[in-house]
């Protein structure tokens, strides 16, 4: 697959995407979040667009763990990832397709949770938890790929859930397999085989 030329338009359209992005967001967070707890709150769009600038390379496939409006999905397809997310929450499911319709995007969307059948959370003390990561049905059977199928992973973890992303990878990812996740106080944090990679100069630029 050939990447995309990262020119102008390819620039504007994702400024475009991150605005869209940010509107929803804004609306999401009046209509819905502001009458009960909902887990999905917007990643900072232009910080993750960066890191997806810089590892993107032809032929790459990759996966958003609650993929929520789409839009880090469809980011990541428009910078020529192939691109899915797994989201459990169906309301948003639609609002991702709707999202992928408008920005002419093939990223695909399947409801389910990101974890794979079977698996469970134990922490040191042996208790078994995963905060606000949602649990149901796994979303990979509809998507046809396990998650050791994906070379770039992105999740937006609450804070004290970075384990359970972690462990995840370790456990079903792909052990080449990057994983980005976005931390509250850190930015995006890149991963491999467990290990925090230092954070890599762009080359070609994100404004």
């Amino acid at each position: 697959m050939v990447l995309p030329a990262f020119d102008e338009r390819l620039r504007a359209r994702l400024r475009e995407l991150c605005d869209a992005g940010w509107e929803f967001f804004d609306h999401f967070d009046r209509t819905v979040r502001e009458r009960g707890f909902h887990a999905f709150i917007a990643s900072e769009y232009e910080a993750v667009r960066d890191a997806l600038i810089t590892h993107r390379a032809s032929g790459v496939r990759f996966l958003e763990l609650g993929s929520a409006s789409g839009i880090i999905t469809i980011m990541a397809d428009l910078l020529g990832y192939e691109a899915c997310g797994i989201e459990i929450d169906l309301a948003l499911i639609a609002t991702a397709r709707e999202m992928a319709r408008r920005f002419d995007s093939r990223a695909r969307f399947v409801c389910g949770s990101f974890f794979p059948a079977g698996y469970s959370y134990r922490t040191a003390d042996g208790e078994v938890r995963t905060g606000t990561l949602g649990e149901g049905k796994s979303g990979y059977q509809e998507l046809g790929l396990a998650l050791d199928d994906f070379d770039v992973v992105f999740g937006f973890p609450w804070g004290g859930e970075e384990p359970v992303l972690l462990d995840l990878m370790k456990r079903y990812g792909n052990p080449e397999a990057l994983l980005l996740m976005h931390g509250v106080n850190d930015g995006v944090q890149a991963y491999r085989g467990g290990q925090r990679l230092p954070k890599p100069q762009m080359s070609d630029g994100g404004s």
